[in-house]
């Protein structure tokens, strides 16, 4: 029997390197199937997974000499990390290795946004040749940015902005005036309220948690500049998406691009809206970055399957399991 099982779409250089040193069981399309998933985690001492695999508390209940599992990206909500560690199971991701990807999705969607260019696309490939349609793009040079959420993303975000020119504001109540991040980017660190009425282009990136769902909502939106643009690529369920798609309809705000949906695939009135740049959860989809995360999973669950401590993990470095059966 296997001792990983790689439940999704996983693949690089370091993927194959540990399938030269364990037994791995590569099924991409597993995680559709929770009966044919608990039935194969049964005999595995370390699961991979990025964001569609549930482990929840009945998978890893079922995975009896589970020692490790490593999900390939930064979020963990599709992980029970409580029952994890209750069993005694380290939980090692990604925290930072994608990090870049994302932060110049997001500077590439305020820029598209700004201009108009998917739009600018779709017309000049139509053939027509509509230049005054287009007449009213900004420049994204001396605008304000506001950054919700100044963790790691958020800072290279900011720093990048800073490099076009843009003035940036920040909220984040686990962040302090003093702290490195604020004090690197020349970011004013203020309130919610500040953030949406003062900033240009909103940019979240907050993880998330029962204190962000629905963070961003109709009233919120209604705060910001009817000329702002909102651009989300942490998670979806953070952005009610009826708020949005009405404030947008209301010509609350500008125009909002998002790289992250509630449901994904999604189903929503904001698929057919004019003013609004959707993409598939493609923020940490670069050759690099896919990299450096494969490298870094794949390299603590080899590390924990053969008795060392791992490097990123959530919860504890080694297994804290009595005994595998």
């Amino acid at each position: 029997m296997s001792q990983v099982l790689v439940s999704e779409n996983i693949t690089g250089k370091e993927l194959s390197a540990l399938r030269e040193k364990f037994a791995v069981a590569l099924e991409p399309e597993l995680w559709k199937s929770p009966d044919k998933l608990r039935n194969a985690i049964r005999d595995a001492e370390a699961i991979l997974v990025r964001n569609q695999t549930a482990v929840d508390a009945e998978l890893i209940a079922a995975g009896r000499r589970l020692k490790v599992i490593g999900r390939a990206g930064v979020g963990l909500e599709n992980v029970d990390c409580s029952a994890a560690s209750a069993a005694g199971i380290v939980v090692v991701y990604a925290p930072e290795q994608n990090s870049v990807s994302v932060a110049e999705l997001a500077i590439g969607l305020m820029l598209a946004l700004a201009r108009s260019i998917p739009a600018a696309d779709r017309s000049a490939k139509s053939g027509a040749w509509d230049r005054k349609r287009f007449m009213g793009g900004v420049e994204l040079y001396g605008k304000t940015l506001g950054i919700v959420g100044m963790g790691r993303i958020g800072f290279l975000t900011a720093m990048r902005a800073r490099a076009l020119g843009m003035d940036v504001i920040a909220f984040d109540p686990q962040v302090s005036h003093d702290a490195p991040v604020i004090i690197e980017t020349r970011a004013r660190l203020t309130g919610l309220d500040e953030v949406l009425a003062e900033a240009d282009f909103v940019s979240c990136h907050v993880p998330e948690t029962p204190r962000t769902i629905n963070l961003f909502d109709y009233e919120k939106f209604c705060r910001m500049k009817s000329s702002a643009f909102f651009v989300n690529t942490s998670r979806g369920k953070v952005v009610d998406e009826a708020g949005l798609a009405r404030a947008l309809q209301e010509k609350r705000l500008a125009g909002a691009a998002l790289d992250v949906r509630v449901k994904e695939p999604p189903d929503s009135p904001l698929s057919t809206a004019d003013n609004v740049i959707l993409a598939p959860h493609i923020g940490a989809f670069t050759v690099e970055g896919q990299e450096r995360v494969v490298t870094s999973v794949c390299r603590d669950v080899a590390a924990v399957l053969t008795g060392q401590s791992a490097r990123n993990f959530f919860n504890f470095a080694t297994p804290r399991r009595e005994k595998t059966v």
